[in-house]
């Protein structure tokens, strides 16, 4: 009779219940492939909206035309319009055109998707500070550290972003967070 080693047989690949046996990519949802020639078009649209005063609309315009299914380089660019749009808007102006868009149909997904593109933001202006360029080294051997001016490292974008996310909060309430943290598609 042969030797059989317990220890090295996979149970769960004979479970027909393991999540092991799960196809996860039926996690991920369907998102149609965007070329970056649209990316661009939408991103032209956008700020035409804004130039012409139309701030709620380009908002409107940038969040319901999401372009998930674009490449990192077309989604970056698209990034930096709703980041050119979100900057337009006067603070006194953000709680009523947030609450405008949260009332229309469809509000809650598209406050969604700006907490996705708050989030990116505030992710891309931490990464792209470097630490290595605050510290000054010292004739005694060890370094001082300089405070980070984040407006100068970020162009400023961060308090953008922190106004928008108050304001988003207050309106579409903290459920957003947990639907943007569980949403598998990216901006």
């Amino acid at each position: 009779m042969a030797q059989v080693n317990w220890r090295s047989i996979n149970i769960d690949a004979l479970d027909p219940e393991s999540s092991s046996n799960f196809d996860l990519s039926t996690l991920t949802p369907a998102v149609q492939p965007v070329s970056s020639q649209d990316v661009q078009a939408l991103s032209g649209q956008i700020r035409q909206l804004w130039r012409g005063g139309d701030a709620e609309g380009a908002l409107r315009g940038a969040l319901e035309n999401a372009p998930y299914g674009a490449d990192a380089q077309s989604k970056d660019s698209y990034m930096q319009t709703v980041t050119e749009v979100l900057q337009q808007v006067r603070t006194a102006d953000m709680a009523p055109i947030l609450q405008r868009i949260y009332t229309s149909d469809g509000g809650s997904e598209l406050c969604d998707v700006l907490m996705k593109y708050l989030y990116k933001g505030m992710a891309s202006g931490a990464s792209t500070s470097n630490p290595s360029k605050n510290v000054t080294p010292q004739a005694t051997g060890f370094s001082q550290v300089q405070p980070r001016n984040t407006a100068e490292g970020q162009g400023g974008n961060m308090g953008v972003f922190l106004t928008w996310h108050e304001k988003v909060i207050e309106v579409a309430g903290p459920g957003s967070i947990v639907r943007v943290m569980s949403d598998r598609r990216t901006v």
